[in-house]
């Protein structure tokens, strides 16, 4: 199922990110994020002057190296197209990243280390999808390394409607850790 049929309208601006995960060949695991602005229309910013129509106004790189216990041994970011010249000057403190792990309130730290004015708000946006980009990368394998499985355990009970511990998906893979339907309602 798609979305609905939209009004008419009018395109102004286009955000694309593209995220990819890797495994290296060392054993860690690395996140590539790529996010590119452009406009329908051109236009101009005070320092940069005119920017064409489908020229990037933004275009950010991101890269998170990360080990098996989900905790980034390196960060590295680039601002390659942006509207002020101060922005590419952000880049370089998303090497504070490192010694972080991937997990709940990352987002918080990741914040203290690169918000307000030595980060990015484009780049931290990014964060985000890298961390979900993480799991998705390094889950499978690492229960691959562990088990010989098929990449998905135990580890996603109850992170999402699919993986709920009183759903059948649950049951059927892992009855031992399934929860009756009306365990789950109490």
């Amino acid at each position: 199922m798609s979305l609905s049929p939209p009004a008419r309208r009018t395109p102004l601006h286009t955000r694309r990110i593209t995220i990819e995960g890797y495994e290296r060949a060392d054993g860690l695991f690395e996140v590539e994020a790529h996010l590119v602005d452009t406009k329908a229309e051109p236009f101009s910013t005070d320092e940069r002057g005119r920017v064409e129509a489908g020229e990037p106004l933004h275009e950010m790189w991101l890269r998170v190296t990360f080990d098996d216990r989900m905790t980034i041994t390196a960060s590295e970011a680039a601002t390659v197209h942006s509207p002020y010249a101060a922005c590419p000057a952000a880049a370089p403190a998303f090497a504070r990243l490192a010694g972080l792990r991937i997990k709940s309130g990352f987002l918080k730290e990741a914040a203290a280390r690169v918000g307000g004015t030595v980060g990015c708000t484009h780049l931290r946006e990014l964060l985000q999808q890298v961390a979900t980009t993480a799991f998705q990368t390094a889950g499978p394998a690492l229960a691959r390394r562990r088990a010989g499985g098929d990449g998905s355990g135990p580890h996603l009970i109850d992170t999402c409607i699919a993986y709920a511990a009183d759903g059948p998906l649950v049951a059927r893979r892992w009855p031992d850790r399934a929860r009756p339907a009306q365990a789950a309602a109490d």
